[in-house]
């Protein structure tokens, strides 16, 4: 009979102690905030309505674990509508402080992602990483890069499915010789009766392209680049172009012109008060006498009178010009859409997007659909980080595009009976109404670049407005804008008489008419 060795009750109390500073300890651990993973998820989810230091849509969130408990943080953020249905007291009060305004509720965030977030709202700076040591990266890679692209992209990703099935780390599934066997042709490589070569081509809906054209070196290369996907070397933080100021205003300004005015006033006044000043002692003007002069000099005082008129009107007109002069404006859009990606890197046509430009008054704003159009089959970013956003804010920012129309990723179709939500873009370029504009006048009759009002969009990572689309800047337009008829017969008598006219070989837009107020106020 086997002796059962009993612990007495001091040694279990010391285990049961150790146990429990152990699940302490892991519990606090677990409850430290990733500050750097915090800022991702702060822009990606709360940047739309909130700032750290100070009110947006939502009030200022620096500080906000000091004025709430972390437990109500994590419930308030997941589901705020149901806790201010349940009844909470804290957060029916929270909801009326900030207008009643609903705020969204976040529950595909964890427990863990809301403590980051938190953890960044205390306004401490993350913790310094140890710098990633470069990796040589094999120069096969890239050449595989391009063959992948020109090749294989059309139907595969490196992650997630598009037509065919991912290819990151397929090398780790098949082996390097049958993969080149079957890249090269797999037909025969099914009809040699390989059950691997059958096996996929059952599960693969499309039947695969065979390419023969590509030697052994070429899949060698290929191979390398499904191994280890895309390698990014560190690139150093360059100052962006929103940085440096975009516009610089030639000549002497407005505070340098009130300043000569007041002194060509003081002046004038001195030489009239020493012109009528004629009590001299003992061969000197007497300052006193002087000073008394410009006082109760009527002329001068009815000359102070008229500048003080002139000064007031002239200061009021030009803060009156100042209204909706929207120079600069830039908001903050529900989508991080960059213009420097889309019509600078990749080139697209600003057309392709503003279709009717080309056609009507107003450049419209293009639908989801025609974001789909590529977005079907582009579902991660890949190209160079801007903005302080990650590869991941990135990701989740083309997902909004497939929020809003049901489009389902992972099996490459869109969601049947779906109810698609409008993507609520800011509007930034918006002309007085009593202001007529064409886009088609301008663009389409004129051939005018889409850059000449609205600036180098194809640089703009957010979009602003870069123009003031004053009627001063329109008029100094057309005053120096030469029109072009050379393939426009239409034009062509109106332009030979006023050319004859004005002695010039090319008339301007404001000889033709331009400066006519009924153009654009009829």
């Amino acid at each position: 009979m086997k002796s059962v060795k009993q612990h007495s009750p001091l040694s279990r109390l010391v285990v049961n102690s150790l146990a429990f500073l152990l699940l302490f300890s892991l519990n606090l651990s677990a409850q430290d905030g990733n500050v750097a993973n915090g800022e991702k998820l702060f822009k990606s989810t709360c940047a739309a309505c909130h700032k750290l230091d100070k009110k947006l849509v939502g009030p200022a969130l620096k500080g906000v674990t000091e004025r709430r408990e972390q437990d109500w943080l994590i419930s308030w953020i997941k589901d705020s509508p149901g806790m201010i249905k349940s009844g909470d007291k804290l957060a029916i009060q929270v909801f009326e402080e900030n207008n009643k305004l609903p705020m969204t509720p976040n529950p595909h965030l964890s427990d863990q992602d809301i403590i980051d977030i938190l953890a960044y709202t205390k306004g401490e700076p993350a913790s310094k990483e140890t710098a990633t040591v470069a990796q040589e990266v094999d120069p096969g890679v890239e050449i595989g890069k391009q063959i992948f692209k020109t090749n294989c992209a059309a139907c595969h990703k490196l992650e997630g499915k598009l037509i065919g099935p991912e290819l990151l780390k397929i090398t780790d599934k098949r082996e390097a010789d049958w993969l080149k066997a079957w890249i090269k042709d797999n037909n025969a490589l099914v009809a040699s009766g390989d059950k691997l070569a059958k096996e996929v081509q059952e599960s693969t809906p499309a039947a695969m392209t065979p390419f023969p054209q590509l030697s052994d070196e070429d899949l060698d290369n290929l191979l390398k680049y499904l191994a280890v996907g895309d390698v990014k070397p560190a690139v150093a933080a360059t100052s962006s172009s929103t940085d440096v100021e975009i516009f610089e205003n030639p000549g002497i300004g407005v505070l340098t012109s009130l300043v000569l005015t007041i002194l060509a006033f003081l002046l004038l006044s001195i030489i009239v008060a020493a012109t009528t000043n004629k009590k001299v002692v003992e061969g000197e003007e007497s300052t006193e006498s002087m000073l008394k002069s410009m006082i109760f000099n009527p002329f001068l005082r009815f000359l102070a009178v008229i500048f003080g008129l002139l000064l007031g009107a002239w200061l009021l007109f030009g803060w009156l010009l100042q209204i909706d002069v929207n120079e600069g404006y830039q908001p903050i859009q529900p989508i991080a859409f960059s213009h420097a990606v889309h019509a600078g890197d990749n080139k697209i046509d600003c057309q392709y997007c503003h279709s009717s430009a080309k056609h009507s008054k107003t450049s419209g704003v293009p639908t989801a659909n025609v974001c789909m159009n590529c977005h079907k089959s582009i579902s991660e970013y890949n190209g160079e980080l801007f903005g302080g956003h990650s590869k991941e804010d990135l990701d989740n920012e083309i997902q909004k595009i497939y929020d809003a129309v049901g489009w389902d990723k992972e099996n490459v179709q869109y969601i049947e009976g779906y109810e698609e939500k409008p993507i609520e873009w800011v509007r930034i370029h918006n002309l007085a109404d009593f202001a007529y504009y064409n886009h088609s006048q301008h663009v389409t009759v004129a051939g005018l670049a889409c850059q000449k009002c609205h600036g180098p969009v194809e640089e703009m990572h957010d979009m602003y407005q870069y123009s003031p689309l004053t009627m001063g800047w329109c008029i100094d337009c057309h005053r120096t804008t030469e029109v072009d008829m050379t393939e426009n017969g239409y034009y062509k008598n109106i332009h030979d008489q006023l050319a004859k006219k004005y002695g010039v070989e090319k008339v301007t837009e404001a000889q033709m008419g331009g400066l006519e107020c009924g153009k654009c106020h009829y």
